[in-house]
Formats: C-alpha cells, structure tokens, sequence
C-alpha cells in the first residue's frame, strides 16, 4: 500500500479507535463481517484445535483404563487405592507446568510454534503409556500429556482470540472446548470396545493421531499478526492477515488498528506496571475464573466418571453413562458456540452457573438420602472398589444421579466451560497476554490437582455427597462474581476491550 494513501486511513482509524460507537464504524464493521467468507481463517483454527482434541482425549484418559488396570494380572501395572488417585490427578500437575513454560514459550517463540512445540510430550507421553511395563511409566505418561495439555490450554485461546475477527470470535472461541469435550467423547466410545485388560495400550495409540494431524496441519498456517507485530515483523504480519481474511476484504484498516495497539503496548511489562489496573484488574479476573471453574469439579467428575457412575449405581452400565454424557457435553457446548456472539458471554455464564447450582444440589441430596438398603451395599467400599461391584438399581430412582451428572455438564458446557478460556484471551492487554495466560493456566491446573488428589480421600472419608456440596456452593459464587466482575466483550474487538480496561469507560463496550 502507498504510505500517501494510507496515511489518511491511518487517522481514520485512529479517530474510530477514540470514538467507538460512531454509527459510520458500525456500518464499516458490519460491511467487512459480510466480506469475511475467507475459508482459511477457519482452517487455521481447525488446525490449532487439534491440540484442545488430543488434551481432551488425554484428560478423561483414566475414565475407562482405571477400571481395568485395577484388575490388571500383573502386579507391576495393577492400581490400588493409592496409586489411582495419583494416575488420575497428575495430569494436571503436568498442566501446571506447561502453563509455566508458556509464560516463556508464547513470547519467546509464539503462539503458533508454542502450539506445535506441545505436540513432542504429547506424543512421547502417549508412546510411555501405550508401552507402559510398570505405573512408574503409566504415570510419566500422563505428566508429559499433560505438561502438552498446558501448554495448548494456555496457547491455542489466545492464537485463536488474536487470528479472529471480532464478528466470529466467540464461535471460533468455542471451538477450544468443542473439540476437547470430542477428544473426551472418542475416547468414551474407543474405552467401551477397547478399555479391557490389555487393549487399553490401544486408547494411547490411538492418542498419537490428533497429534501428528496438529503438527502437520500447523506447518502451513500463519503466525498471529498481533504477535509479528509485537516482533517487529510488519509486512509478514500484514501478509499474515491478507491470508486469514482474504484479498478482496477491507484488512488493512484492521491491521493499521491492530498496528497502533501494539504500538501502545510496545515495552514489556514492568513491576511498578502491575499496580495499574489496566494490568492486574483484567488478569485478576482471568485468574480468579480459571481458578472458581476447577472449584466447580468438572475435572473431578470427568476423570472419576465412571467411579462415581459404579458408586450411584445407576440403571445403565457406567461406561454408556460415561458416553452419554460426553454426548450431552459437545451438544451444549455447540450451543454455546452458536449462541455466544448473539446472545453475549454474561448471560450465557449466569445460566451455566445456575445449572450447575441446581444439579450439585441434587447429587448431593440424592447421594444423602439414597435409600438405606442401597447404602449400606457400599457403605463401607472406597470409590474405587466399588468400581468392580455389578450395579443393582432397585428402581427408576437411580436415573436421578445420571440426569444430574448430564445437567452439571450441559450448564458447564453452556459457559463455564468454553467462556472463561475465551474471556481469558480476549480481556488480557497485548503485553502481557503471553505470561498473563501462562499465569491463569498454573492457577487452573494447580487447582484441578489439588482436587482430583483429594476427591477420593475426602470421599471415603466423609461420603460421596460432601464434594458435590461443595461444588454447589462454589455454583452460586460464581453467579455472584459474574454479576460483579465480568465484563461483556460480546462484538468488541480486542482493542476496545483493552480501552476499557484502560480508561474504565463503559462507552468504549457499547
């Protein structure tokens, strides 16, 4: 473009950038989102969400393989009380990790690389378990997916958030949690042919896939124009978004906009920096939604599905439930997808938290008050033996759990669970996106092993019906710090969210 012509566009937008709800930039925005019919904006976020798919796929690993590895012939393989919660719950010490290393790796190498770069533990750890001769390598197997699974849970979000145009950002914000909860529904339906005694080797096979189809697909994707522009990398970052929106569309005005955020927001961020509150209001609240999300117990119910399935003693065999559930999780969070750019963030995540609050009630109350004679069957068995009890449901009654665990996912799905990854890339400033989303991540996975370490013990302890208590209560916190703190980013480009942020006037969000 000639610097003459494009001078005049330069003050325009800047001019625009000062003066939001103009109708003229409405009108402007609303022409350039009828434009984007440009299919490699969507191929590229294809190619980075097969790493939310083999994350999902690894998380919920231990659903179906517990089961069966507590009846392994082989003492060296074979899981007891003590070692199960460990297989369960260090996945998420790994995530921690990974989370840390990406505070580094988003800025150092990028959003892209840092995705790709998730791909060699993640298939390492998939060949260790795949290979396993002794839980020593069972569990190796599981830090390392997981160390890959924080990595693209901190990466993917923001790669995705920075390639998008504000029309599509929510639905393709989805997309993350899409195809986590396939990679968790694919390997539910792979467990109920191939999760018996030694076939359950074939489940990490099967997890190498996603993985070599990531790497291969992202070799020919862009980096994020945001993240060339923050490395001084002008005109491949202006050709970056020519190739994600297509020559015939207006994509220089996004990228003289885009150019003078970063400008902004050149330096690194400094200590006496961290006390603004265009910083640390934005990072508290991604902290603390990442942080009240893993207190809700989605990752305990997922991990220990079936456990709890065999505990309940529901009508269906535990590993159906487990599907059907899976099932009821990708169409809710589809619904999400299509309703998040329409309907807004702030309402989607009321109904998600109320949904959640009414079913933990229930399974609390319903594990409380489950019939005496059925109690006292596994009155005095861990969640875990009685994973290798028969179900013996007396009644219709015992559809109540199952129901229950189907709307807790539903409610999660619908907006706890795809909107705070989505929110925490989308409010975060530019110059600390990198270590700021590392940083939400650790509180994430810190918070998940905490839980899945203790889920068992305090179950066995104290009964099934005192985390899902718990749960309940954290549901009905987050009501009350959506309303108070989340702000609705529904239609705003990032760079209006960070003005917000900036000057605390709300005109820049309508």
């Amino acid at each position: 473009m000639d610097p003459s012509a494009r001078e005049p566009l330069v003050r325009k937008t800047s001019s625009s950038y000062q003066t939001f709800p103009e109708s003229t930039v409405r009108r402007l925005d609303t022409e350039y989102l009828r434009s984007l019919h440009n299919k490699r904006l969507y191929l590229a976020v294809f190619a980075a969400v097969l790493g939310n798919f083999s994350f999902g796929f690894a998380l919920v690993y231990p659903s179906p393989v517990i089961p069966a590895l507590e009846a392994h012939p082989s003492p060296a393989l074979r899981l007891d009380q003590h070692t199960a919660p460990w297989f369960g719950s260090v996945f998420t010490l790994g995530a921690a990790a990974g989370g840390l290393s990406t505070m580094m790796l988003n800025d150092c190498l990028g959003r892209k690389l840092s995705i790709m770069f998730s791909a060699l533990p993640s298939a390492v750890g998939f060949a260790l378990m795949a290979g396993a001769q002794g839980v020593w390598m069972l569990l190796l197997g599981r830090v390392l997916t997981g160390y890959a699974g924080g990595v693209t849970s901190a990466s993917i979000p923001v790669y995705i958030s920075e390639i998008s145009h504000p029309g599509v950002r929510g639905m393709l914000g989805a997309c993350p949690q899409i195809m986590a909860v396939l990679g968790s529904l694919v390997l539910y339906a792979l467990g109920k042919y191939l999760g018996l005694v030694l076939d359950w080797r074939w489940l990490a096979v099967a997890g190498e896939v996603p993985v070599l189809a990531m790497i291969i697909l992202l070799c020919f994707m862009p980096n994020s124009p945001r993240f060339l522009l923050s490395q001084g990398k002008e005109e491949e970052a202006l050709g970056s978004l020519c190739w994600l929106r297509g020559e015939d569309t207006d994509y220089a005005r996004e990228y003289e906009q885009i150019k003078d955020s970063v400008r902004k927001q050149s330096r690194r961020v400094s200590c006496a920096e961290i006390k603004d509150p265009f910083l640390y209001k934005p990072i508290l609240i991604a902290g603390l939604m990442r942080f009240l999300q893993q207190l809700s117990g989605v990752t305990c119910i997922l991990v220990y599905l079936q456990s709890i399935f065999n505990r309940t003693s529901v009508i269906l065999k535990p590993e159906y439930d487990a599907a059907l559930v899976g099932l009821v999780r990708l169409f809710s969070v589809a619904i999400a997808a299509v309703s998040m750019d329409k309907a807004g963030r702030k309402i989607l995540l009321f109904v998600s938290a109320g949904v959640m609050l009414a079913s933990n009630l229930t399974m609390g109350i319903y594990i409380h008050f489950m019939p005496a004679s059925h109690n006292s069957t596994i009155a005095n068995q861990t969640l875990l033996s009685s994973a290798s009890l028969p179900a013996e449901p007396t009644n219709y009654i015992t559809l109540i759990p199952l129901l229950a665990t189907m709307f807790f996912i539903m409610g999660y799905a619908l907006g706890w669970g795809p909107i705070t990854w989505l929110l925490m890339s989308e409010i975060l400033p530019l110059k600390a996106r990198g270590v700021a989303s590392g940083l939400c991540v650790i509180v994430s996975w810190l918070t998940a092993f905490t839980l899945t370490q203790f889920f068992l013990p305090v179950v066995n302890a104290f009964g099934l019906e005192v985390p899902f208590l718990f749960f309940a209560v954290i549901s009905a916190g987050n009501i009350l710090f959506t309303g108070c703190c989340v702000p609705e980013t529904k239609g705003r480009s990032l760079e209006q969210i960070e003005a917000f942020f900036r000057t605390g006037r709300r005109s820049f969000m309508r």
